[in-house]
């Protein structure tokens, strides 16, 4: 019996030193993993929450496996469901983006679109590459540029210091112009060497009198940057028709005050229109203006309610003069994104970008001014798809802003509102921006907007042209109730210049 509890005993020690031993070694790996996330600077995520975010990627690896079982299906999420988040993330690390087996899009659905391939597609070698579009011939200084896929509105304030700084950054390396939003215009923007797109928003934020209207000088001031290739007069975006920018106070940092001309820590909110518009008229009054104080082209944004809207513009373009008309429109999507706004205007507010981008570019084919005024498609289109059916509807650019927030990182965790982005892209909290690195998110912004312009040529080569800008109506398909597909033409007839 002695003997037996010796050994027991003796067992028992055993087990104990295996037991401190594997959690010794435990404790040891994860320190290691700790440090190498912390220093690490590829991943937001691990340089924010090291060892904790690496079962982000665990779980999501799992979830190719038994996704049938316990996950959501990749196309099931909103607002971007996992297989549109999945492609901007491939595109950004710039790696692979086949797939494997068969497409898990859904082309029955009322309203899908997809594309009608060419019997004879062109060989690679014999693609021409397209020219470069001018905008605003009337100014003193044109904009001339072949971007196709370029960076919306985001403002300083919105986005953060190394947010702006990896955008900026990229946008230069990618050849694709970068709007500031109606946050002013920052150090950070001109930073990277980017071409600059200024919005001025209905506060006229950066560019205003301290009792509001516009400071001239400031205006002048800003048109005099060399990087500052345009302006754009905001008057609605997609997530808030009808209702000026939002920043809480909570983000209104003594910088952005300074920049923006207004009170730290008070909420930021702009007027629902600018006093000045009160009609089309008016409107037309400002683009001169401001087109005559800066001598860049100047556009406005908006997003479609009435069509008549764009009908009175046009007959009052053509009464006064085509150098009068606004050198580019930048048409925003019903579902276009916002850091903040009512869900009573972002759920139901506006007409999407899949009806009035050819409307508009209808109206203005109509009035004979499409030659003149160059159109900007935004809102929601991320992947190339997205972006081939804009240039099918008519659009000379694309713009983007929620598809270069996933190229940063963003993970869609819906924080943009409350300073607590975990990935550091739209938050003043130094803690959460210590994870985005400028430097390396600069290559994915790259990589996106590369990727992106790649993958849409990939498009319209299938469908026989040697670019995106020659894509048509005819090139494009809707789905309909019935179970056929119309091709966009019929739905949305080709019209003259």
């Amino acid at each position: 019996m002695e003997n037996f509890s010796t050994l027991s005993i003796n067992f028992i020690e055993v087990l104990a030193y295996l037991f401190l031993f594997v959690v010794g070694t435990g404790v040891i790996w994860v320190a290691i993993l700790y440090v190498v996330d912390k220093t690490q600077t590829e991943s937001t995520l691990r340089r924010n929450f090291p060892v904790i975010a690496r079962f982000r990627y665990f779980f999501e690896h799992l979830g190719e496996f038994f996704r049938q079982y316990f996950f959501a299906m990749d196309r099931e999420e909103m607002p971007f469901n996992r297989a549109e988040r999945s492609w901007c993330y491939r595109a950004a690390k710039d790696v692979d983006s086949t797939i494997a087996f068969g497409s898990t899009r859904d082309l029955r659905p009322v309203g899908t679109v997809y594309f009608a391939n060419t019997a004879f597609p062109h060989l690679d070698e014999e693609v021409v590459e397209a020219g470069p579009v001018t905008i605003g011939p009337h100014c003193r200084h044109p904009y001339e540029t072949d971007a196709l896929v370029n960076i919306s509105g985001m403002s300083f304030g919105a986005l953060s210091v190394p947010a702006v700084r990896a955008l900026s950054r990229g946008a230069k390396m990618a050849g694709v112009w970068m709007n500031t939003g109606e946050g002013g215009l920052s150090p950070y923007h001109l930073e990277g060497g980017c071409d600059i797109v200024f919005q001025i928003g209905t506060a006229k934020f950066g560019v205003r009198k301290p009792e509001g209207g516009f400071d001239e000088d400031k205006l002048r001031k800003v048109g005099g940057h060399d990087q500052v290739k345009m302006i754009e007069i905001k008057l609605s975006q997609g997530a808030k028709p009808g209702k000026g920018g939002i920043l809480p106070g909570i983000k209104v940092t003594p910088e952005i005050a300074a920049i923006r001309g207004i009170p730290v820590g008070e909420d930021a909110i702009s007027p629902n229109r600018h006093p000045e518009i009160k009609n089309v008229g008016d409107l037309l009054d400002m683009i001169h203006y401001v087109r005559d104080v800066t001598g860049k082209p100047v556009g406005f944004k908006s997003v479609m309610g009435h069509e008549s809207f764009y009908v009175d513009l046009c007959e009052e373009i053509n009464k006064r003069g085509e150098e009068s008309a606004p050198d580019f429109i930048t048409i925003d999507s019903a579902d276009g994104g916002s850091g903040a706004a009512p869900m009573s205007l972002i759920d139901n507010m506006g007409v999407p970008i899949r009806e009035s981008l050819p409307e508009v570019v209808d109206i203005l084919k109509k009035q004979g001014l499409r030659q003149r005024i160059r159109v900007c498609a935004s809102g929601k289109l991320i992947t190339p798809s997205e972006v081939a059916w804009a240039y099918c509807a008519g659009a000379d650019f694309v713009n983007s802003a929620r598809g270069y927030m996933f190229a940063l990182g963003c993970i869609q965790s819906l924080q943009c509102n409350k300073n607590t982005c975990p990935t550091g892209i739209t938050t003043h909290n130094k803690k959460l921006q210590y994870g985005l690195n400028p430097e390396d998110k600069a290559v994915r912004v790259y990589h996106y907007a590369r990727n992106m312009e790649k993958e849409v040529k990939i498009i319209a080569h299938s469908c026989g042209v040697d670019s995106p800008r020659q894509l048509t109506r005819d090139h494009a398909r809707l789905r309909l109730g019935n179970g056929k597909s119309m091709v966009m033409s019929e739905l949305y007839p080709e019209l003259g210049m």
